[in-house]
């Protein structure tokens, strides 16, 4: 299963940072190391999906409604990202679940649309810092996952990112040790719900991944490639990452 780099720009880029995306496409060729989605800001998600019409690189949104459609003033649904030329969305991503008080239910209802409209979901869990500290971080990314999924959810395509919340633009990042150990924990969860199509599904590692320590988290057992921040933004940075992406 090749290796998938997905950059999250978050609330950064303005119309300029399409350059980054130019500069991407013109070093990686038609056949790069790994699979490629970035996901700009959704002002920049159409032109972006033009850009890249003929390159090996896909464009993601950042969220989405629930809902098709409906009186959710300055909301966007997985319709209209898929409309603007998405193909992949993140859900649940850890700043969305503290800052816009997203639960479980209301991550997976958002699955379960990104799934309706066609959009490849990469649907994120991860402990904090304190219930890391409290031995909690198995359990509560168990306990995240199965409870984002409805009953009658089904894998396809889904990607999973594994965010430790306190790694996320720190500079911290875990032992490889510990990213093993979750990753493990992940693919447990998978297996017992999906049977073989949970060993298909990619685990992403995200948390302050950068050029100079991308080499030894990509390689690691389990791990399926990498939600990159801050490092996304700037081409030359996520080159650097995609050039240590390992051959499998």
């Amino acid at each position: 299963m090749r290796t998938l780099l997905a950059g999250n720009w978050k609330m950064n880029g303005l119309h300029g940072s399409l350059a980054e995306i130019r500069a991407l496409m013109r070093s990686v060729g038609q056949r790069p190391a790994a699979d490629i989605i970035i996901c700009p800001p959704a002002t920049l998600i159409a032109e972006a999906a033009r850009t890249v019409e003929k390159a090996p690189i896909e464009i993601g949104g950042q969220d989405c409604h629930a809902d098709s459609s409906g009186a959710f003033t300055g909301d966007i649904s997985a319709e209209m990202l898929r409309d603007a030329g998405a193909t992949a969305v993140i859900i649940g991503h850890s700043e969305r679940r503290q800052y816009h008080g997203e639960t479980d239910r209301m991550v997976a209802a958002k699955l379960a649309a990104a799934s309706r409209a066609g959009l490849t979901p990469i649907l994120c869990i991860g402990e904090s810092e304190v219930q890391r500290n409290r031995g909690e971080a198995v359990a509560v990314v168990r306990r995240q996952l199965s409870d984002s999924m409805d009953a009658k959810f089904k894998p396809d395509d889904l990607i999973i990112a594994y965010e430790p919340v306190w790694a996320i633009g720190t500079g911290r990042t875990p032992k490889p040790q510990e990213i093993v150990q979750m990753h493990e924990a992940v693919r447990a969860v998978l297996t017992e719900r999906f049977g073989e199509s949970g060993e298909q599904i990619r685990i992403l590692y995200g948390g302050s991944v950068k050029p100079d320590n991308a080499a030894e988290i990509l390689p690691l057992p389990g791990v399926g490639g990498a939600l990159i921040g801050g490092a996304s933004l700037k081409a030359a940075d996520f080159l650097s990452i995609l050039n240590s992406t390992p051959s499998r």
